[in-house]
């Protein structure tokens, strides 16, 4: 099976109904009004637009990110916040994810397991990716909340991160009081780690580090919550469908020889994959996206997938144009603070996966009725 066909069968695994909607709006036109959907932007210099206008469009009015967040995580942690006080806040975390910080974290918490996955290769034995990639990120949601942790903590932390995130649904507007609650409990077992770390101010932590920062500790707990929010199912999605991918178009024995173009297969497979497929505004001053008229209290919906996916297929010799340049990590005043520390955890396993000869994949299954696309496992062994 190419390329092309496992990732459909991983967005429909997914989003049975939603991915051909989507894509098959994105067909109609580069924006076209969905009655009870909203206005859909399905081509990259309209999404731009959209997501770089902060006084036409928002992540705070109706139909927007803040209905399901803000219940759940309070009012100010990035994802629903606008204005001057955002634009603070970025600044005061500017210096949070530095090159060497995020190298730092990284060998941190990876050393171990990454050295296991590289032994395991090296001996010839299958590998299931997707745990891997998992214990690997609740290791770093173990750093961004302060806790130096055991691979028991780090699946408790993944589950209470992903406890929130799966309650989030493309056609859900707002969360219940009961899903609420759960959200909040799941969140506190972070959040509480993290006011602790933060009170030490123990500079080696996350939070302490933005206690350096000069950060208050209600902007740092939101911060975490937010890193963690957007960060950990789209890095566990990612990592392995970029190792699929590279499989399936034989990209990964040639990086096993050029290593110096994995920056240019991790950027085009994220450009393939699309790890944030949607991403929503609320309109608050009149303005056109193409040739349709919106009006304050219309809902965007931007549709990602179809921006990205429509420069073609999987292609990591082409450069990206400007207006579709790492569009799936946000534009404008939202641009994704987090992205450093993503790339440095995809390198991290990417790299080592190289360093041991290169893998194939050996056997696959789809996630089903999840809110980001992703594999339930991929396994591989030494090529």
């Amino acid at each position: 099976m190419t390329a092309a066909r496992w990732e459909r069968r991983v967005q429909l695994g997914a989003h049975p109904l939603a991915y051909p909607l989507v894509r098959g709006i994105g067909r109609i036109g580069p924006v076209v009004r969905v009655p009870r959907v909203g206005v859909v932007v399905s081509e990259a210099a309209p999404a731009r637009q959209v997501l770089t206008d902060t006084e036409g469009f928002t992540k705070t009015g109706p139909g927007s990110p803040a209905d399901l967040w803000t219940p759940v995580v309070g009012p100010s942690v990035l994802l629903n916040m606008e204005g001057d006080d955002h634009a603070r806040l970025r600044r005061k975390l500017s210096g949070l994810f530095t090159p060497r910080f995020v190298d730092q974290l990284c060998a941190r918490v990876a050393a171990k397991p990454m050295a296991a996955l590289r032994a395991e290769l090296a001996a010839g034995r299958a590998v299931d990716l997707v745990p891997v990639v998992r214990d690997l990120a609740g290791a770093v949601i173990c750093e961004l909340v302060g806790l130096r942790a055991d691979r028991a903590d780090f699946a408790r932390a993944f589950a209470a991160a992903t406890a929130v995130t799966s309650m989030v649904r493309l056609g859900r507007s707002r969360l219940t009081p009961a899903q609420v609650a759960r959200g909040r409990k799941a969140l506190s077992e972070l959040t509480g780690p993290a006011a602790e770390a933060f009170a030490h101010g123990d500079p080696e932590s996350v939070p302490g580090r933005m206690r350096e920062l000069g950060l208050s500790e209600q902007e740092a707990l939101g911060a975490v919550a937010a890193f963690v929010l957007t960060g950990t199912e789209t890095l566990v999605s990612y990592v392995p469908r970029l190792i699929a991918l590279a499989h399936d178009t034989g990209w990964l024995p040639r990086l096993v020889a050029e290593p110096e173009r994995a920056d240019d297969v991790v950027s085009e497979a994220l450009r393939f994959t699309v790890p944030s497929p949607v991403m929503l505004r609320s309109v608050a001053a009149e303005r056109t996206i193409g040739d349709v008229r919106v009006r304050p209290g219309d809902r965007v919906v931007i549709a990602t997938i179809s921006a990205a996916k429509g420069l073609g297929g999987f292609d990591p010799d082409r450069p990206h144009p400007p207006e579709v340049q790492r569009l799936w990590f946000g534009a404008g005043p939202h641009f994704c603070l987090g992205m450093p520390l993503a790339g440095a955890e995809i390198r991290t396993v990417l790299d080592t996966v190289l360093a041991a000869g290169g893998a194939a994949v050996v056997d696959r299954k789809v996630a089903r009725r999840v809110l980001i696309p992703a594999y339930r496992s991929l396994v591989v062994r030494r090529a």
